[in-house]
């Protein structure tokens, strides 16, 4: 771990966040010896009993972060984003899944096409290896007739069903799915040896998940060249006279403002933060705001379509702690039946008593105990499609994220044949509840990469077009949702731009 040390006023890279993509961008840069310093606006997240208190974190909001976010209508609502060291990943389940190989090129859905990527999933094969070996990703090929090719082998084994769960993959092959297990990036030992803790995203402190902080940031600041200062939040980037390099980076930190003077900058703060803070740089050269010549820059945010779906069978008793391993994606590439893709279905975390509660007010909480004893969860996630006009904005202080689903017809869909699935399994009870605009965890698009300046902000290394020693480099830059995890694909896409930037001498 870093030792805290004076606000820093130089260095040759400027990393500004430490999330997946901030993190893994230190991990890919650190063997350059630029003086590397990374700047996150959180602290570390400290071990404490709410970390696995589902009623602290779900019923009291203990975690929940101290700003709100408004929609287009001018509706405040508190948004799920935190900051700390490792960013969003401190809160994720640890999927770690590879983009289909189909996810590259474009892709006909129900509602609207998804657009190709700039380069073929081959382009990134290499790099997808890398990260799993970074993040210690645990898997089994072999399972998923949707895998893409993998030229590198997982080192470590996937994470075992619990019996219960193991009775259940039996009883979803029976029906004719294909449950595969879910590359994921946890110590199951380790998790276990903090508590018999359920639910998949809670609050992680070195206690078994392999986040941004655990692993990339980890290897990062193992190099003397590589600093973490924290609780340091940037509050805008300056340029050169005529609008192009970047010449300074302002942030704030313990009541005193301050400036760098980087070589080269990373802007790794989220789809949504990165896009705000270019929006907020915006200069007399620059006045839509920086790397924004294309005026795309805030628009195109995608967040997945998802739902939980959760089976009940008074005959299944679920005594299982963790859950979440493995999914099936039968209707990933179409419906089943030579139609629309539909996307993708993975276990959850286990759902409980307390964490039912916090929507079911009034039922007590051991009765919703008994209900999740015989119970298992699931989550649907659909593609969501990109579009100029659904975006984030910045008006004065206000960050208004103006969400615009789209493709909810299939996901629709998806929940009904998941639905169809459990039923034939044997849950004659299944309930689902879509997730709304407050959980804005697979956030991406915003400043995409794309080969055109006129309709992306980045090109195919994430470096702006507008901007030399610029790179934005984690959610923002991902030109299509997919409809699966996003961490892993921003992850090797970290590493490749991180090789491109030392290939090409871009620091020095």
């Amino acid at each position: 771990m870093s030792q805290e040390i004076q606000p820093a006023t130089a260095a040759d890279i400027v990393i500004i966040g430490s999330g997946i993509g901030g993190a893994t961008m230190a991990a890919g840069l650190a063997a350059s010896g630029a003086d590397i310093l990374i700047l996150e606006a959180g602290d570390h997240l400290p071990d404490r009993p709410e970390n696995r208190d589902p009623r602290a974190i779900f019923q009291h909001g203990f975690f929940r972060p101290k700003e709100n976010w408004y929609d287009e209508n001018g509706s405040a609502f508190n948004p799920g984003n935190y900051y700390n060291v490792g960013g969003n990943s401190k809160f994720y389940g640890a999927v770690l899944t590879r983009y289909r190989a189909e996810d590259f090129v474009e892709m006909q859905h129900l509602e609207g096409v998804s657009p190709a990527w700039p380069f073929a999933y081959e382009e990134l094969e290499p790099w997808y290896g890398k990260a799993e070996t970074l993040f210690q990703v645990r898997g089994t090929l072999g399972e998923d007739p949707t895998e893409p090719h993998h030229s590198t082998p997982y080192k470590f084994s996937a994470v075992p069903d619990e019996p219960p769960i193991g009775a259940l993959r039996t009883r979803l092959s029976a029906v004719g799915v294909h449950p595969s297990s879910l590359p994921l990036g946890v110590d199951i030992d380790t998790w276990l040896s903090h508590g018999k803790t359920p639910w998949d995203a809670h609050p992680n402190s070195f206690s078994g998940k392999m986040d941004a902080e655990t692993t990339a940031l980890a290897s990062a600041l193992r190099h003397g060249n590589v600093r973490l200062q924290i609780n340091s939040r940037v509050t805008r980037l300056e340029t050169a006279p005529g609008g192009k390099t970047i010449t300074a980076v302002h942030y704030e930190k313990d009541g005193g403002s301050f400036l760098i003077k980087p070589k080269l900058v990373i802007l790794s703060a989220g789809a949504v933060q990165s896009a705000v803070l270019l929006l907020r740089s915006a200069n007399d050269s620059n006045p839509r705001g920086l790397a924004n010549r294309s005026d795309q820059v805030g628009r195109n945010f995608m967040n997945h379509n998802l739902s939980a779906v959760i089976g009940f069978d008074p005959r299944f008793r679920n005594d299982s702690i963790y859950q979440k391993t493995f999914g099936f994606n039968d209707f990933y590439l179409s419906d089943g039946n030579g139609g629309a893709p539909l996307g993708n279905v993975q276990l959850l975390g286990r759902i409980s008593g307390p964490v039912l509660k916090s929507d079911l007010k009034l039922v007590p909480e051991w009765v919703l105990d008994r209900f999740c004893a015989h119970t298992v969860d699931f989550l649907a996630m659909s593609e969501d499609m990109p579009k100029p006009e659904s975006r984030v904005r910045v008006d004065g202080d206000r960050i208004i994220l103006q969400w615009i689903r789209s493709n909810w017809p299939a996901h629709q869909k998806l929940v009904a044949q998941i639905k169809t699935v459990l039923r034939a399994a044997g849950f004659p009870l299944v309930l689902s509840k879509a997730f709304d605009r407050k959980t804005p965890s697979h956030q991406c698009g915003t400043v995409r990469m794309g080969t055109d300046p006129a309709q992306a902000p980045l090109d195919v290394y994430c470096r702006a077009f507008d901007h030399p020693n610029l790179f934005v480099v984690d959610a923002a830059f991902l030109p299509t949702s997919a409809a699966v995890n996003p961490a892993l694909t921003i992850a090797a896409q970290a590493l490749r731009v991180a090789d491109h930037i030392v290939s090409k001498d871009l620091a020095q």
